[in-house]
């Protein structure tokens, strides 16, 4: 049990590295064919954060572990709001600026709606697959569009501050192929300590795979925003703190559910509509509540209530398995 905890912490740990160096490495040889910094910001930077969901998603669906796959993703945007962005307000209270994210947050609600009508038959399938997908490419296209528009006024703070935090063009193309090499040994080899480790743990603790994605590996997948979320409110640069935030839960349901679906179409645990899904459902609507406001300030109360969230949730998961909402 001790090697297996072990071995799933270090498993995150490289998976989130390697992410992360992923990331560095397709900025910086995307600049070097021309691709406009913006577009780079919104994309490949946007998709990074999810990245590590991604993978341990797509690497458990090819195994036949769509607990594992679906877990990881509505748990990370759980996760998201209720310890990132809870933890980060009361460390430092966020104020929402950016028109771009008051946008962003309805987009947000809506394809977490479309995400339940996908998981009302308790499965997924591949027009499922296809249908959220399509969701994802429709956002980029739309994210983009308003924020060349928002660039072009130049009066919006959230793509001025994701401009800001881009890899530098003199790092060059020799160390991106380096980062690249080193990310496509990490990633697939972290991702299997990931998913083996916390199926010996659930096993351990008798609890299903299902909650062990919604929780220790949401989590730990969840590294980047909370890196992200905590450098950017310690900078004053509270917009990209929130923006990654809706951006990454918009990808976790689109692309982390689609490719899956995709993938490995087929029944899924009932609990995840029946009970997940709502409380996915319930703090994304309290998140958009939140950022609405008329202060659009995340104040430290908030924070603490979000966490106490967190917290609660968690602790149902493990002591009340079987509680439902539908």
């Amino acid at each position: 049990m001790l090697v297996a905890t072990a071995l799933l912490i270090i498993g995150l740990v490289l998976l989130v590295y390697g992410a992360d160096r992923l990331v560095f490495s397709a900025a910086i040889l995307c600049r070097s064919f021309g691709i406009p910094p913006l577009i780079i910001g919104m994309t490949v930077v946007g998709i990074g954060t999810s990245l590590p969901e991604l993978i341990v998603s797509f690497s458990a669906a090819t195994h036949g572990q769509m607990d594992i796959a679906v877990g990881t993703a509505m748990g990370s945007n759980i996760t998201n709001i209720l310890l990132i962005l809870g933890g980060a307000a009361l460390l430092h209270p966020l104020t929402v600026h950016s028109n771009l994210i008051r946008r962003e947050l309805p987009l947000m609600l809506l394809v977490t709606l479309l995400c339940g009508v996908t998981l009302f038959d308790n499965e997924l399938s591949r027009n499922d697959g296809l249908a959220l997908i399509a969701i994802a490419a429709i956002y980029l296209l739309f994210i983009i569009k308003i924020a060349r528009r928002a660039e072009r006024e130049g009066n919006d703070s959230l793509t001025r501050e994701q401009l800001a935090e881009l890899p530098r063009d003199d790092a060059g193309n020799t160390v991106a192929f380096l980062w690249l090499a080193v990310a496509l040994i990490l990633l697939p080899m972290s991702t299997r300590m990931v998913i083996d480790n916390a199926t010996v743990i659930a096993d351990y603790f008798g609890v299903s795979e299902l909650v062990i994605g919604l929780t220790i590996i949401s989590v730990g997948t969840s590294l980047p925003e909370l890196a992200t979320v905590i450098a950017g409110a310690l900078k004053g640069e509270d917009d990209i703190a929130v923006g990654n935030l809706i951006g990454s839960n918009i990808y976790n349901i689109a692309i982390v559910l689609g490719i899956p679906a995709l993938i490995h179409p087929g029944t899924l645990d009932t609990a995840i509509f029946a009970r997940d899904y709502w409380v996915m459902l319930g703090v994304s609507a309290l998140f958009t509540l939140i950022c609405l406001q008329r202060s659009r300030r995340i104040g430290r109360l908030a924070g603490a209530l979000l966490l106490c969230g967190f917290i609660v949730w968690v602790g149902m998961l493990y002591e009340f398995p079987s509680v439902t909402f539908w």
